[in-house]
């Protein structure tokens, strides 16, 4: 059982017995800097080469009656891409050309200008195994008999509403009463585009004269929310009780800068898991904080809806706890559902307010009818009311392939962070020139994965980031560990000191089967 500790205890996250966040050897550290350093040293040099004309710049760049205009490109976000990232650009936006399931097909390309450009061959690499969609639950598949009804909505009702959700709307009072069933609270609202319900609807709950803080790693669309709302924004540190509860004592003991007047509300952003770390919130405590200062939650679930919890309803129902006790409860349908769009839940009055205000709901194109219909399906497998056990299945090899799947890497000796309920795996690289390599090699013995680094990441933090569905067979997990192994020891990847024990450990073995 995990050891909890109280919002007054002071334990750092990373120390939280559920959660890894391994530090690599100092060498490790050091060796990243130096990749960095002469990957940017190279740069400055080509840089010289093309200013001399001894190599073809093929950047864009602005005309010479714009030189009095302030300049379009920043300087060191310009020399990054040119120098750094267009090396390797190989390894990103690779384009597939079947069903993204568990495995798919990519297009081969090639590049006769260093990745400036690249051209089609017209052959395909088929059935890569594919570790890096968020398809948790395997609902992006193409079995005809599974999406009958789906088709029948777009035959009936076409492929948009071309109208607002305020407008026109009919499957989508269905959908919207089965989300708030399955959430366990009054009401709920969808929206076409999951970004957008982020950055669309938080201008619209707070504004100026109110505080938001925000997890420091939260999601692109929850910082744009923000900053489009005109509130305050403080920042504390990832999943940091104690230095959430500072922030709140401050803002309520201090107030508004200069006038020291009370805040008009204190909304308190978090994910319920997060995307690049695999780490889950801390949602008790952070509620029982968020009940002490009469502050408000706001939860985006976009990765943990369908993903945790014994019946999928995310980590309100992994903590237990009340989902009443969440303010605001927002969700994307873009990855266990295997759709698009996204939805904000919570009480009734909440809900009726966003309708009219929220600019997402009266501006924006309604959910397509087929979108919405894929949607109810994935629903109604999950909580069975399709008459099957297909739904809670999924559920349950999803975690039990999570589990397996996190205690192979550890037992091979790679750092990874996250959860052990969560089915974002990062496995750290470090090194600038290994996530290149890394990447390459996987794709050449046909498995697909995501690679990150700085900027995305912080610089000592480059990483794959794998991505465990129940699509996934334990014959793909088993090959996708293999090949791991190998070239984890080929390019010197195992960084982990800690001891983990061997899948033969008779407790473990009873722990995975009990899943």
């Amino acid at each position: 059982m995990e050891q909890k500790s109280s919002p007054q205890s002071g334990v750092h996250p990373r120390q939280n017995k559920q959660e890894s966040f391994e530090q690599p050897p100092m060498y490790v550290a050091v060796m990243t800097y130096v990749g960095y350093g002469l990957v940017t040293l190279f740069g400055y040099f080509r840089d010289f080469l093309r200013a001399v004309g001894l190599e073809k710049c093929h950047v864009a760049q602005e005309r010479e009656e714009q030189k009095d205009f302030t300049p379009l490109y920043q300087d060191f976000e310009n020399f990054y891409t040119r120098n750094l990232y267009m090396r390797v650009r190989d390894n990103w936006n690779r384009p597939i050309c079947s069903l993204p399931g568990p495995v798919f097909d990519l297009m081969e390309r090639v590049s006769d200008d260093y990745n400036w450009t690249f051209r089609f061959t017209g052959k395909s690499i088929p059935n890569v195994i594919n570790m890096g969609s968020y398809n948790y639950l395997g609902f992006a598949e193409n079995n005809a008999d599974f999406l009958k009804s789906v088709a029948d909505r777009l035959q009936r009702y076409g492929a948009a509403v071309c109208s607002t959700r305020q407008e026109t709307g009919t499957l989508h009072e269905e959908l919207e009463q089965l989300v708030a069933e399955f959430l366990g609270v009054e009401s709920s609202m969808t929206f076409g585009m999951g970004f957008a319900t982020n950055s669309m609807n938080i201008p619209a709950l707070v504004g100026k004269g109110c505080l938001i803080i925000s997890d420091e790693l939260n999601h692109t669309s929850l910082i744009l929310g923000a900053r489009l709302s005109g509130a305050t924004i403080r920042v504390f540190k990832h999943n940091n009780m104690c230095s959430l509860e500072k922030m709140l004592k401050e803002a309520v003991c201090s107030g508004q800068p200069r006038t020291r007047r009370p805040w008009r509300k204190i909304l308190i952003m978090v994910e319920g898991i997060y995307s690049m770390e695999g780490s889950v919130v801390r949602l008790p405590e952070i509620i029982a904080l968020k009940e002490k200062y009469k502050a408000y939650l706001y939860l985006d679930e976009a990765h943990s809806i369908g993903a945790v919890g014994p019946t999928g309803r995310g980590v309100t129902e992994l903590f237990n706890v009340n989902p009443g006790d969440v303010d605001v409860m927002m969700g994307t349908f873009t990855k266990s559902f295997g759709a698009a769009g996204g939805y904000i839940a919570g009480k009734k009055e909440l809900v009726d307010y966003l309708r009219s205000q929220s600019h997402s709901a009266v501006y924006a194109s309604a959910m397509s009818p087929a979108i919405t219909e894929q949607i109810i399906r994935a629903i109604k497998c999950i909580t069975g009311k399709d008459g099957s056990t297909e739904g809670i299945r999924r559920i349950r090899q999803l975690a039990e392939n999570t589990r397996y799947f996190r205690a192979r890497l550890k037992e091979m000796g790679f750092i990874i962070y996250g959860g052990d309920e969560s089915p974002v795996v990062p496995l750290l690289l470090y090194m600038p020139a290994k996530v290149v390599a890394f990447a390459r090699e996987m794709l050449a013995r046909k498995i697909g994965v995501v690679v990150v680094g700085f900027p995305a990441t912080p610089i000592t933090e480059a990483r794959a980031r794998f991505c465990v569905s129940a699509a996934h067979t334990r014959d793909m997990l088993n090959q996708v560990l293999h090949h791991l192994n190998e070239v984890g020891d080929n390019l010197c990847l195992k960084f982990s000191r800690r001891k983990h024990p061997s899948l033969e450990d008779p407790v473990l073995t009873f722990q995975l089967k009990k899943m």
